[in-house]
């Protein structure tokens, strides 16, 4: 059984690394839709959304589950589009690597919702909390392919672990909430936005 998936394991990289820019094609378009839904999420939030800890965890998560469906949507074109199966050995394993991360985001948001002394400062500690553990996801699903997503995962990391010393900073302009907005619009936003642009830019010429 080892030796199976030794093999399959094998097998799984080996088609990766095949598919290299056939992968990277992919995460431009994707890259650029999950930002667009972060940047147009925490502009609607910093104009609209002031409400309570529920609100800001809801509005969030279901931003996330938007451009989850999104880039779910653009890999299965992609696939479909390349005449190649979209439930794939390599597609499942990039996702077991990816949902303990996300599925811990997810989770520490609801510890925190829990706690009776949260209030508003839930705006500012989930926001650190999920940069570091989306980096993490990055990291993982980076094992499975180009070296350029965990080098995204390890910006998040290193972002979400400063984060907390620029939000003292940010506060003397902006409410808690505001700032919770922000930080999340700026990394999962702009940031994603960055790295499609990168990306396209960047993408190897057909033929070439």
């Amino acid at each position: 059984m080892d030796v199976l998936e030794a093999q399959e394991h094998l097998q799984v990289i080996r088609t990766l690394m095949e598919r290299a820019v056939l992968y990277r094609r992919a995460l431009a378009p994707t890259a650029l839709a999950t930002g667009t839904v972060g940047t147009v999420a925490a502009l609607t939030g910093t104009c609209y959304l002031h409400g309570t800890p529920a609100h800001f965890v809801v509005f969030w998560l279901s931003a996330a589950v938007v451009a989850l469906v999104l880039a779910a949507v653009i890999i299965r074109r992609q696939a479909l589009r390349e005449t190649e199966p979209f439930w794939s050995v390599p597609t499942r394993r990039v996702l077991s690597a990816l949902w303990p991360p996300l599925a811990g985001g997810v989770l520490a948001a609801g510890a925190l919702l829990a706690l009776p002394t949260g209030g508003a400062m839930v705006a500012l500690i989930l926001p650190p909390i999920w940069m570091v553990l989306y980096g993490c996801a990055m990291q993982a699903a980076g094992f499975f392919m180009q070296r350029g997503i965990r080098l995204l995962g390890l910006v998040f990391i290193v972002m979400g672990a400063l984060w907390p010393l620029a939000e003292p900073v940010l506060q003397q302009w902006m409410p808690p909430y505001e700032t919770g907005h922000f930080s999340m619009g700026l990394m999962f936003g702009v940031g994603h936005l960055a790295y499609g642009a990168y990306l396209k830019l960047t993408e190897p010429k057909a033929g070439a």
